[in-house]
């Protein structure tokens, strides 16, 4: 029997992360998948070596103790597969045999056989090695337009010539994972269908800026009615609405508009605010008579000094 390195099966190094194990993962098993390589033996089991090398070093406990074996996993055979007489074997051999190496011929997967499963399921009656493995998961990117988000869409498409549909809800967010099951790629010997993640992007928006569940817009307001206050024409999700404007309202200043941002994902009847940023625009070209009156204003708002006795 051979000791198996998976982190060489998998081209990792030992001290990879978790997450870098994922990723070398599933470029492999994409490239050696039997849907892409039908009747090619030696990819097939090319796959199975590798699921056998993740379903070990890509679980963190099942690889703590790969990683303790080490070269010393012998001593875990000659125990009968008890640890405490492992552990025992194996610092007497690492303390006393000076980091032996040992070499076994036989089938390549009695190593996993034997610490990770041997006899259980997934073998057959004479006790050779049948794994069945899952499919892998599908990601795929989905634009949304913000109105989608809003106001809850259902879309069609098709993959693998198989037409599916999906339901976005209302307030669905960037990045949001929306998972069909058993509708990613084929398994390996009988094993379960993967699954199809969707992931939600949503589209920059002309209007609106989000923020959470919160709207923001920017608007232009005349000098005139941030000083004498009015109202003005507002654009929402649902429709244009006026906005009042305090009286001497300045630029940067930021009104809310109670429930008019984006529903909260998931419940219903709850939404985040509009936010509207006001920017007081000046007039480009005033008339001699304006010019006078501005004056005239100016003068009204100058205040005489007091003089002090």
């Amino acid at each position: 029997m051979n000791y198996k390195d998976y982190y060489k099966t998998l081209g990792v190094k030992k001290d990879a992360s978790q997450k870098e194990i994922k990723k070398a993962y599933r470029k492999l098993a994409s490239k050696y998948h039997p849907d892409k390589n039908q009747g090619d033996k030696t990819a097939e089991e090319k796959f199975k070596e590798i699921n056998e090398a993740y379903e070990v070093i890509g679980n963190a406990d099942k690889r703590k103790k790969y990683d303790t074996l080490g070269s010393n996993w012998e001593a875990y055979q000659q125990g009968g597969g008890d640890w405490e007489q492992y552990a025992q074997q194996g610092q007497r051999r690492s303390g006393r045999g000076g980091g032996q190496t040992y070499t076994f011929e036989g089938d390549p997967s009695s190593f996993f056989e034997m610490f990770f499963g041997g006899g259980g399921e997934g073998f057959s009656s004479q006790g050779r090695r049948q794994r069945n493995f899952r499919g892998q998961s599908i990601e795929a990117e989905m634009p949304v337009t913000l109105l989608e988000a809003y106001q809850g869409s259902k879309r069609t498409f098709e993959l693998n010539g198989k037409k599916m549909r999906i339901t976005i809800k209302p307030g669905a967010y960037n990045n949001q994972r929306l998972r069909i099951k058993g509708k990613g790629q084929s398994g390996a010997n009988g094993g379960a269908p993967g699954d199809l993640f969707i992931i939600l992007k949503i589209q920059r928006d002309a209007r609106f800026t989000r923020k959470g569940d919160d709207l923001k817009l920017d608007a232009n307001v005349d000098l005139y009615t941030a000083i004498l206050g009015g109202k003005i024409e507002i654009p929402t999700m649902t429709g244009s609405v006026k906005l009042p404007i305090p009286k001497g309202s300045e630029s940067g200043k930021v009104l809310r508009l109670k429930n008019k941002g984006m529903p909260k994902y998931g419940k219903s009847g709850e939404f985040g605010h509009l936010l509207v940023k006001l920017h007081v625009t000046l007039p480009k070209k005033l008339s001699e008579k304006e010019e006078d009156l501005f004056k005239k204003l100016k003068a009204l708002q100058e205040v005489e000094p007091v003089n002090s006795q």
